[in-house]
């Protein structure tokens, strides 16, 4: 602690700077409400400003240029409104703890030296030149994060600044009062980590800006890498360092980068809800967030059924044996389509389709074919060879869409269409009455002006209108409504056409799963899968009901990309992946395409490598590494684990091979307890007394965490037999994350924490593969401050293994 004399000062401090924030905030109030009144004022009466005239070209030029000045005028109101508004949200954000640290400051070559007082964001003395407090994110206040007391030096764009940190302190600041003030020689004292990390689980992941670590600042302040890997430890605050790395971003370059050209992939949608806070608590705009697979279900959901990637390790996980033929097929057939040599199969299938193999589906109207697949491969190949194959594909349907057009015509005096004459409605008939007659006014004016230049300037060669030509109403009609009435048929066929219908995209993937020789020829690769003929079948078995494996999602649309032109996003800037270790080589390299001027942040822990699919973050030659090359990459690793007690990592870091790296943060509580029972119906009555003994404790977060959503399902009903009335079962299709007692799956228990962990089911009959080792390692570390597992009959093999004064029980 500080001195008495030192507390005062820090006191009068605080105060002076919360009625500088109190005086400020009531400064703005009238200005940001009286500026909204405007701006919405002067949208209302927006068009009564503008006065439309055009019976001239001038008065069209004056009207125009009117109309650009009101909406400059509105644009300048509305971003003025804007940034008054968010500096007043932000002081109102700062008012309850202006600031959490401090350090003082000496440049070399200064006379003396400066107090920098640090917060979520800046305030500036009325004379707009001195800060009473700096946003975290300024360059001075890196050193906070980065040196201990003595030389320390911080990067400007001008170059270096080199000096001597003087002090460093940290503060606890609640409701406008000072709580706790700490001096510390090292980035983040551990009596406010301790106390920060003391707390209970949130709904809501919060902002760790006042505790950030020197290893968590450098994947922060990274703004070289355009590939940046932090290979983190369970609970060593990846994924809350990467937000805090958004923020950083949006302030660093606010002059050219928007909320929403940065894009979060998240493991599942309730995750989304669970970060959602974070960036507007620092004062910014949430960024983009989504999940995979909506992603694939955007672009394939209305021509496919998708199997997602949940129902897939639902698969892997319920799988009766290991050497069940089926199943590892499938699991064979996951890996290598997540592969990069398959990326490398496709790429040649695709050489190869420029010289043979399209595969087309003939155009049907009115149940006969008038655009065959022959034609079109007939066409498609007789486009020159150098031609690239989504050139040959746009090509090929500008053809078709002017065969349409040349059948559309023809089709007009069909006797179909003088059927559909006889069933049109009157409202239709008007429609082309008022056309018709537009038409004849139109020409009777040609006709008048004709007269008249004649008149007065004599003949002149061009189209006139003799008294014996008659303007046939009728006539006009019927041919109008002939055509209406066609085009409305074919409108289909040309919308089908332009979206690249009449490519056979089931067929021309599935062709790629026939006999071994020809899946060789097809892609130039020399070898298949030992299951080749299983996974061949596995394949084509989904694909004939217009369904699509998980693993098969990615590669189908990146045969569509390859086939129809990429449709890439050149507006996004940074992608961000969490969860990164569970995406396959081939999505990486599919992200990579869909966003090329992006760089990419990848958060993962290869310890918790749960789908078969993963991808290696930590190794230097990675398939991560190769997507912008060595140069252009680096890997950071966080081995300090913060969110679960010492005990708890320690038993925890001992079921994995390379556990030994992983650094407890010392923060003490009770041993992980094994709770041995005689039965299943034990088991319930056993945890649901544990759930409410949780409770009386203060415990408001509490996972009862299964294998899989079936057993979720099973654990849900027991439980609630049992009193467990205030039970929420989470799915798949779970949106939002809440405190309380939730039942979940071990898959969507990733990247969340809970106060309390109790594993539902540690046995060897429900773990027992080696494959699961990481699985049950993640259900464990989701555990803030307790963690139980039940066991009827054998426990796990994991904890077998396990020095036993790791656990009690």
């Amino acid at each position: 602690m500080i001195s008495e004399n030192d507390w005062k000062q820090e006191q009068a401090r605080l105060k002076q700077v919360t009625e500088t924030l109190q005086t400020k905030i009531a400064e703005l109030a009238p200005e940001v409400s009286g500026l909204r009144n405007q701006v919405t004022d002067f949208a209302k009466k927006f068009w009564e400003d503008v006065t439309v005239n055009t019976s001239t070209f001038d008065d069209f030029e004056e009207t125009l240029y009117s109309i650009r000045q009101q909406e400059a005028l509105l644009s300048e109101r509305e971003r003025s409104h804007k940034q008054r508004l968010q500096r007043w949200n932000n002081m109102k954000r700062m008012l309850p703890a202006p600031y959490f640290g401090r350090i003082d400051y000496e440049e070399k070559g200064a006379s003396g030296s400066e107090q920098i007082y640090i917060g979520v964001s800046s305030l500036v003395e009325e004379d707009g030149l001195s800060f009473l407090v700096y946003d975290w994110r300024t360059p001075i206040a890196s050193m906070y994060y980065d040196h201990s007391p003595g030389s320390a030096a911080y990067a400007t764009p001008g170059g270096q600044i080199d000096g001597t940190m003087l002090l460093k302190r940290q503060y606890q600041i609640k409701s406008g009062e000072l709580r706790s003030v700490f001096d510390t020689s090292v980035t983040i004292g551990d009596e406010l980590l301790q106390q920060a990390l003391g707390k209970g689980a949130d709904a809501q992941m919060k902002s760790i800006v006042a505790t950030i670590q020197k290893e968590q600042n450098a994947i922060i302040r990274d703004d070289k890498s355009w590939m940046l890997i932090v290979q983190g430890a369970a609970g060593s605050g990846k994924t809350s360092a990467a937000l805090q790395r958004a923020a950083y971003l949006l302030y660093k370059h606010r002059d050219r980068l928007r909320a929403d050209q940065i894009v979060l992939f998240s493991p599942n949608p309730m995750f989304n809800s669970y970060v959602s806070t974070v960036l507007p608590e620092l004062g910014e705009e949430n960024m983009q967030q989504t999940t995979f697979q909506e992603y694939l279900a955007y672009w394939l959901g209305s021509q496919m059924q998708l199997e997602d990637p949940f129902d897939q390790i639902e698969y892997v996980l319920s799988a009766a044996v290991d050497d069940d033929s089926a199943n590892e097929a499938r699991l064979q057939g996951i890996r290598y389509k997540a592969s990069e040599i398959f990326l490398h199969a496709l790429q040649q299938y695709a050489e190869r389709l420029c010289k043979k193999g399209m595969l087309f589906s003939g155009i049907w109207f009115r149940d006969r074919e008038v655009i065959t697949a022959p034609q079109m491969a007939e066409q498609f190949y007789s486009y020159d060879s150098t031609i690239r194959l989504a050139n040959r594909a746009l090509l090929l349907r500008e053809w078709l869409l002017l065969q349409l057009t040349s059948i559309e015509r023809k089709e007009r005096k069909a006797e179909w269409v003088q059927d559909e004459l006889d069933y049109l409605d009157n409202e239709q008939y008007e429609e082309v009455h008022k056309a018709v007659l537009k038409k004849y006014e139109r020409d009777e004016a040609v006709f008048d002006f004709t007269q008249s230049y004649i008149d007065q300037y004599g003949d002149f060669q061009g189209t006139e209108q003799g008294e014996g030509d008659v303007f046939d109403f009728a006539d006009q009609e019927e041919e109008l409504l002939r055509r209406m009435i066609v085009k409305e048929s074919f409108e289909p066929l040309r919308r089908d056409v332009r979206r690249f219908k009449f490519i056979d995209f089931v067929q021309l993937y599935g062709q790629l799963f026939g006999e071994e020789a020809q899946y060789l020829e097809m892609t130039g690769e020399s070898e298949v899968p030992e299951k080749w003929a299983e996974i061949c079948a596995q394949t084509r078995a989904k694909l004939s009901g217009s369904e699509l494996l998980y693993e098969d999602a990615t590669p189908y649309l990146y045969l569509k990309e390859l086939v129809e032109g990429v449709r890439m996003n050149t507006d996004v800037r940074h992608v961000f992946v969490d969860e990164g270790q569970d995406y396959s080589p081939f999505q990486y390299a599919f992200l990579k395409r869909l966003f090329p001027r992006a760089r990419m942040t990848v958060l993962g822990d290869f310890g918790q490598a749960i789908f078969v699919q993963s991808t290696i973050l930590h190794e230097a030659d990675s398939p991560l590494a190769r997507i912008y090359g060595p140069d252009e990459t680096r890997l950071i690793r966080l081995v300090r684990s913060y969110r679960s007690t010492k005990e708890i990592v320690e038993f925890t870091k001992a079921m994995l091979p390379d556990g030994a790296d992983i650094v407890p943060f010392e923060r003490l509580g009770g041993k992980p307890q094994l709770v041995r029972l005689g039965s299943s119906e034990e088991r319930a009555g056993h945890i649901a007394s544990d759930v409410e003994a949780l409770r009386a404790e203060g415990f408001d977060s509490i996972a009862v965490i299964t294998k899989t959503a079936a057993e979720a399902r099973v654990a849900y009903d027991e439980l609630t037999e049992n009193g467990g009335e205030a039970l929420r079962l989470i799915t798949k299709e779970t949106l939002t994350f809440e405190k309380g007692v939730a039942v979940i799956p071990a898959y969507l228990a990733k990247g969340v924490e809970f106060d309390a962990v109790l594993v539902y089911d540690a046995s060897a009959q429900t773990y027992s593969r080696e494959s699961e080792r990481k699985l049950f390692y993640t259900v464990c570390t989701r555990a803030m401050h307790r963690l139980r597992l039940y066991t009827v009959g054998n426990v796990a093999p994991y904890i077998q293994q396990l020095d036993t004064s790791l656990y009690e029980g």
